[in-house]
């Protein structure tokens, strides 16, 4: 049967308790809150920013506070979130750090709002994968924190910015934060959130550049280097280095985040001087250097109004306070990569392109291939290549109890369905008998932190070469059918 989507089951009953945007960050973490309408951040006791860091000593976890071993940018783990990390002597996974990082917000939280946290809208790379976001979910479970939704750091941004307050037009959000890139591009119009495309990568952001300006000076740690970069963003000179050398160092990588940001207006069909506002999100783009490259991309000056740093969190807490009480604002994100299946020949059959709306809701038909078939596997894939072995796989499950029918006459539809999230769900249908199976994806290994963007750039670098195989492919698979009739 056909799924139903909707949004998460959200209660607008009255509730005791607090509703808070979380911005679950590489570096940071912000907690923010609306009041009397109006988002707040946070204050804690050492600021707003609490780093992302976990220490352990004397049998307890600790957030926030660095050690001689402490574990930092765990977040960039998230799609590798079974992989087990090093604190000093301790092993602790991505979902179990992110856990004490959200839990340690949620107490303080509690405590200067002076009653429980309900629940939290907490962002995530637009980036992150099926794995990641479901690793994120699970380490809001862990910290007893009820998620109303998971939505992506850029679509955040620009609700913070107010843009869905008259504006009309496509805004680019460029995100460039410690750990992280992503450049999204949203469509505003008759209050409806629209991303009509998105890119990044997942190894790109602050940290690389910090480990480069290390590396070129000769610098003891990486602390000293980030000191020095934050230094040189505002001085021409510190401690002998030159700003110049500063920009020298980062400009490969502010090169990449352009790179990424060519790519995402291809996919959207859009030239820069279509782009009516540029926000600026993320910690990097405090640099001089960064606002200068974006104005030059983009032809105008990056909006830059709203904290960088806390914009993210700004934003999450406006979607969770909509969630709570009500909203007319309509929030649609998009698929980071294409969703298919396994055909015959090893082929994939894509079902949910990439950049497409959620939630999403598509339908297709299949057969079998050989006469008596009882069964069917189901082999649900990841990616933008045309072979399975190019992609990833996300799951399996088998139909089984098929007719007994002449190959080619059964009639399967399978039916994927993406929530709000990102989430999916897959369900095969045999139309004659109505057999059924269906299944959540839940994937047991994520993607390690390069992988998702080299997929894309591979399926661009080997499109050609791929649709000729595939074409070679389906040829020989007819010729198979054929040969096995005659």
């Amino acid at each position: 049967m056909l799924l139903q989507i909707q949004d998460p089951e959200i209660s607008l009953e009255a509730q005791e308790g607090a509703v808070v945007g979380i911005d679950l960050g590489t570096t940071h973490s912000v907690v923010s809150v609306v009041e009397n309408g109006v988002p707040r951040v946070l204050d804690f006791e050492n600021g707003p920013l609490v780093p992302s860091i976990l220490s352990y000593r004397d049998e307890t976890w600790y957030v926030g506070h660095p050690e001689d071993t402490h574990l930092s940018s765990s977040k960039r783990f998230m799609n590798n979130a079974s992989a087990p990390l090093t604190c000093g002597e301790k092993q602790i996974t991505a979902v179990e750090a992110a856990s004490h990082i959200l839990n340690h917000l949620k107490n303080q939280a509690e405590k200067q709002l002076n009653q429980p946290i309900e629940a939290a809208v907490i962002t995530v790379p637009a980036y992150f994968d099926e794995a990641a976001r479901i690793a994120t979910k699970q380490a809001a479970a862990l910290a007893g924190l009820k998620v109303l939704r998971l939505i992506n750091e850029p679509t955040a941004a620009a609700l913070a910015y107010g843009l869905e307050k008259g504006v009309q037009g496509v805004y680019a959000i460029y995100d460039f934060g410690g750990g992280t890139f992503d450049l999204s591009l949203l469509k505003l119009e008759d209050k409806v959130f629209q991303v009509l495309a998105t890119g990044g990568d997942l190894e790109l952001g602050g940290d690389d550049i910090d480990q480069a300006l290390k590396d070129f000076c000769q610098l003891s740690c990486l602390k000293e280097a980030c000191k020095l970069k934050e230094k040189l963003s505002h001085e021409t000179s510190c401690e002998g280095i030159t700003q110049k050398t500063l920009e020298e160092v980062a400009k490969p990588f502010i090169q990449k985040t352009l790179d990424i940001t060519s790519q995402v207006l291809i996919d959207a069909n859009l030239l820069p001087q279509e782009i009516k506002g540029v926000v600026l999100v993320g910690g990097m783009t405090r640099m001089p250097f960064v606002q200068r490259a974006v104005k030059s991309y983009f032809g105008k000056d990056p909006l830059r109004d709203v904290d960088p740093d806390q914009v993210v969190a700004m934003g999450a807490a406006q979607a969770a306070h909509g969630l709570r009480h009500g909203s007319e604002t309509l929030l649609l994100d998009v698929t980071p990569l294409s969703l298919g299946l396994e055909t015959m020949g090893d082929l994939v059959e894509k079902i949910i392109p990439r950049n497409t709306p959620l939630p999403a809701l598509a339908s297709q038909e299949f057969t079998t291939y050989q006469d008596g078939q009882g069964g069917m596997v189901i082999h649900v894939v990841q990616g933008e290549r045309e072979f399975v072995k190019d992609c990833r796989s996300l799951a399996r499950f088998e139909l089984k109890g098929l007719p007994a029918l002449p190959a080619g006459a059964a009639r399967v539809r399978v039916d994927f369905a993406i929530d709000c999230e990102g989430l999916l769900t897959v369900s095969a249908l045999e139309q004659t008998t109505g057999i059924s199976q269906q299944i959540e994806v839940q994937p047991s290994h994520g993607l390690d932190d390069k992988t998702l963007s080299k997929m894309i750039l591979d399926s661009q670098k080997h499109g050609r070469e791929d649709m000729e195989k595939r074409l070679e492919a389906e040829e020989q698979v007819k010729q198979g059918q054929a040969l096995s009739k005659s």
